[in-house]
């Protein structure tokens, strides 16, 4: 049953609802105002028994048309740092930590620039997000970027303190969910977002540094 005096998007999360039910009833969140503007909410997509999860910041312009995670530009990229870091594609479950994109437009309109969205919108957002990982059983989870490490282990985490290294996944830091795993190795890990590359006045370097990560996260699966 749905509690419609609950804040944010948590009135719109059904119970009980499998991945297919979480992603239909998305559809219709008005949490917080986000959806205003965007042209659709953007859910997650992947294997629901994926080993990796990847936790974005936000659906981009070609996503908020198209209706899917990673599809745009840092999208293309992401694919090809997972392959290069040998993960199996087929073993992700990709999404953003917030579910709409948000912008503002040029004078003309013709075009969307992504704004960062803030602390507001992230905590709005996050029953969704806290909903998915209540259906996952993943080993591992990477953020990619400063809000989806935001969104999952606190304000106070910085990508460039704390890229590249494993740690063991928060219980109830601040999605309030447990990732149980037989050996107690769930761990979480933070690195670069795919779209911070695509602007670094090194791009090979950014690249490289961003596979290098994923690749710890890769032997930590291996090892588990």
């Amino acid at each position: 049953m749905v509690d419609n005096s609950a804040p944010g998007a948590e009135r719109f999360v059904p119970d009980g609802a499998d991945l297919d039910g979480l992603r239909a009833a998305a559809r219709s969140c008005r949490g917080c105002d986000l959806h205003r503007n965007a042209t659709q909410t953007v859910f997650g997509r992947g294997d629901e028994n994926a080993t990796l999860v990847l936790v974005g910041e936000q659906p981009g312009d070609v996503e908020d048309q198209r209706g899917l995670p990673f599809v745009g530009p840092a999208g293309v990229l992401l694919r090809r740092a997972v392959g290069d870091a040998d993960i199996d594609v087929s073993k992700l479950y990709i999404t953003n930590a917030v579910k709409h994109f948000k912008f503002t437009q040029t004078a003309r309109g013709k075009r969307r620039i992504h704004q960062k969205p803030d602390r507001t919108e992230i905590i709005a957002c996050r029953p969704w997000l806290a909903a998915e990982f209540g259906r996952l059983r993943p080993r591992g989870v990477v953020a990619l970027g400063a809000t989806a490490a935001q969104a999952l282990l606190g304000p106070s985490i910085r990508v460039t303190q704390s890229r590249g290294k494993l740690m063991p996944w928060p219980a109830s830091a601040q999605l309030g969910v447990e990732l149980p795993q037989a050996d107690g190795k769930a761990f979480v890990m933070v690195t670069l977002h795919p779209s911070a590359v695509l602007r670094a006045d090194d791009r090979e370097e950014a690249y490289a540094g961003l596979v290098a990560d994923l690749s710890v996260a890769a032997k930590a699966l291996r090892a588990t």
